[in-house]
């Protein structure tokens, strides 16, 4: 197997007023998450959010320690992760307990945690971890959750072009964690737009991966202060970092899924600054 790390230092909205289109990649989009046979990790300094793929193809993965990045003994020693698979069945095992999870199936790990294991069930159909890390004070016991186990939250109208289903896999309701929230949300065809009307959160930072994107199709994903707006091209497998004072939306070429995780002060889902679509520029 092999590993690599890239780091990403916060940037601020008054900062961002002035990037290229290069710049702008370079700073908020995250590319390469899945390679075969390889864990790939971002860490970002917005709330030290760790943003991360693996692959196994053919061979288990051992998580790394990334030792010169986190300078601890095993990636997890002061840290917690949730992990959704978005490929084939696979299995993760966390200090020898085995956790199968099929497509869109997550995974909570707590802080402590010295040995994690990636697998796939077979090398013709892989599996895909994405997983979202951040710091933790408290150690939780981990804990499987099965998509089909989560009820969605149906939000939007065709009308408007954002009916969508929100599933809210690692909440406060359902998992008890440090600070991590994260979930998935499904537009509902023929919608496009995700997260609209917008909102930021001061309280957190936020990242989104889009996925089940076809190689012709995109996402214009907003991003940016409501009066102060950019946008990035979003294509298959990729995420974007979203600093707390910005905005979080985007429109696709087609039906698409993303997952969303957060990170930060306060964990309650519905805390969020909401922006009327009047506000925008």
């Amino acid at each position: 197997m092999t590993s690599s790390f890239s780091i990403r230092f916060s940037r601020s909205a008054d900062e961002m007023k002035g990037f290229n289109t290069s710049q702008f990649r370079e700073n908020f989009l995250v590319d390469g998450i899945f390679r075969p046979d390889h864990i790939s990790v971002t860490y970002s300094m917005q709330d030290r959010f760790v943003i991360g793929g693996a692959q196994p193809v053919g061979e288990a993965l051992a998580m790394p320690a990334f030792e010169d990045l986190t300078k601890a003994s095993f990636f997890l020693e002061r840290r917690e992760m949730g992990i959704i698979n978005v490929g084939g069945p696979g299995m993760v095992s966390v200090d020898g307990v085995a956790f199968p999870l099929g497509f869109k199936d997550a995974l909570y790990v707590g802080k402590g945690t010295r040995e994690l294991v990636f697998r796939s069930d077979s090398s013709a159909e892989p599996a895909k971890f994405y997983f979202n890390s951040v710091g933790a004070h408290a150690v939780y016991p981990p804990a499987l959750i099965p998509h089909q186990t989560v009820a969605p939250v149906e939000l939007g109208e065709h009308a408007t072009a954002n009916r969508r289903n929100i599933y809210q896999y690692i909440v406060t309701s359902r998992v008890q964690t440090c600070q991590l929230v994260m979930g998935l949300t499904e537009l509902i065809s023929p919608s496009t737009w995700n997260t609209f009307p917008p909102h930021t959160h001061y309280r957190r930072n936020e990242v989104y991966f889009y996925f089940n994107l076809a190689d012709d199709q995109l996402v214009v994903h907003l991003m940016g202060e409501p009066a102060e707006t950019r946008h990035l091209i979003m294509r298959n497998d990729q995420a974007v970092i979203s600093p707390e004072w910005s905005i979080h939306s985007g429109v696709g070429t087609n039906a698409y899924t993303f997952i969303w995780g957060m990170g930060g002060e306060n964990q309650e889902y519905t805390d969020m600054d909401k922006v009327e679509p009047k506000q925008l520029l």
